[in-house]
């Protein structure tokens, strides 16, 4: 089993910036990547940014690409969402997910991923 806890949320102004963190706990030798994802009230969870947990080799949503980046602290086990330039529309549940299963492919679909943490909200007035 592997643990996620998230932290880092919270109310921010358009153009504003936010970082999110998350750490995993447990056989986290087992995780092959990590990633976030975030749902809006009424819409479908979707795929914000992963990292592969062995070389760090990254991908980001379109949306966000140029204003978030995901990275890694390999001692601690934890990862973080740097989030720049922050838009009303970034506003959602941002989820921290991790999964044991091998290879790259299908990495932006949350049914890849085993283990959730609970969720951070941001919110993003404008």
């Amino acid at each position: 089993q592997v643990q996620l806890v998230e932290s880092g949320g919270g109310l921010v102004q358009a153009g504003g910036s936010l970082r999110l963190s998350c750490t995993a706990s447990g056989r986290t030798f087992s995780v092959y990547s990590m990633g976030w994802f975030r749902q809006a009230p009424g819409k479908e969870r979707e795929f914000v940014a992963v990292i592969k947990w062995s070389g760090g080799r990254t991908d980001h949503a379109e949306s966000v690409k140029g204003r978030f980046t995901i990275s890694r602290d390999d001692a601690k086990s934890t990862i973080f969402l740097q989030m720049n330039s922050l838009k009303p529309e970034d506003t959602a549940v941002y989820y921290c997910a991790a999964t044991t299963r091998i290879g790259w492919d299908l990495r932006t679909g949350p049914s890849r991923y085993n283990y959730w943490g609970q969720g951070t909200q941001v919110t993003v007035s404008s």
